[in-house]
């Protein structure tokens, strides 16, 4: 069983056959699927599921703080399961391919005072943006 699965079962969250499939088709390292990815995929495995409650089992998602919403390229939104690990994102600039990276260090620590205005600095989002190996050979 997924890490997703346990989690959303300890929560005591409904699990239909549909919230079922989409939090499967979640499951894995470096997920970053768009909606329409995690429908099709979906579909895949259960053909009646439509683009409805797809859309609406990943905004369920996000609202529980299970699922992230990540946006790295100003465009469609993807969904992140990795949501109870801290880390960043690396994206190619090329293809979109993201991956999840752990950096040492704390972002927020590195932002020095003069530099925060006064802010009272809650959280952090890096992206580090180059080009995979698929698209650089």
């Amino acid at each position: 069983m997924s890490d997703l699965l346990k989690r959303l079962r300890g929560r005591g969250w409904r699990l239909t056959a549909q919230r079922r499939v989409v939090a499967e088709v979640l499951d894995g390292d470096h997920v970053h699927y768009t909606a329409d990815e995690v429908h099709a995929l979906a579909a895949d495995r259960l053909p009646e599921i439509s683009r409805a409650t797809v859309y609406n089992t990943l905004g369920e998602l996000v609202s529980l703080g299970e699922v992230i919403e990540v946006s790295t390229d100003g465009r469609a939104k993807r969904y992140d399961p990795n949501a109870h690990h801290a880390h960043q994102h690396l994206v190619c600039a090329r293809c979109g391919t993201i991956r999840d990276v752990h950096p040492v260090g704390d972002p927020l620590a590195d932002l020095p005072a003069q530099e925060r205005f006064g802010f009272a600095v809650s959280a952090a989002e890096v992206t580090y943006r180059g080009v995979c190996p698929d698209c650089a050979a």
